[in-house]
């Protein structure tokens, strides 16, 4: 119970700087999964460039169909691989956000 306006003022510095450091933890998470997109978007789009030169370079239907399968192949293996780091991001992103607050929950609980 709060027991005074002193009191009141440091439970509110306080709860505002919990704040402000989980607000950090989330623009740095959320920066590092924009810079994780990004560059899995550019290394999309050239790799389904090159896949397109190919293609038009195909002399035959077999070729072109071979050409095809490895870049679905290699395509969904890259897919899947991105979104592991991003789960792994969000994951960290989560627990960083939440770190701040471990420590006045648990003085609630106690």
């Amino acid at each position: 119970m709060v027991q005074g306006p002193e009191q009141f003022q440091k439970i509110g510095k306080e709860n505002v700087d919990l704040a402000m450091s989980s607000f950090g933890a989330l623009s740095k998470g959320a920066q590092a999964i924009a810079i994780e997109v990004a560059d899995y978007t550019k290394s999309s789009f050239e790799q389904s460039t090159a896949t397109l030169e190919k293609l038009l370079g195909a002399k035959t239907l077999e070729q072109a169909v071979e050409i095809q399968q490895s870049y679905l192949k290699s395509a969904y293996e890259a897919l899947v691989a991105e979104n592991a780091k991003l789960g792994e991001l969000y994951s960290a992103l989560a627990k960083e956000a939440y770190k701040p607050y471990e420590a006045a929950f648990s003085k609630v609980r106690g």
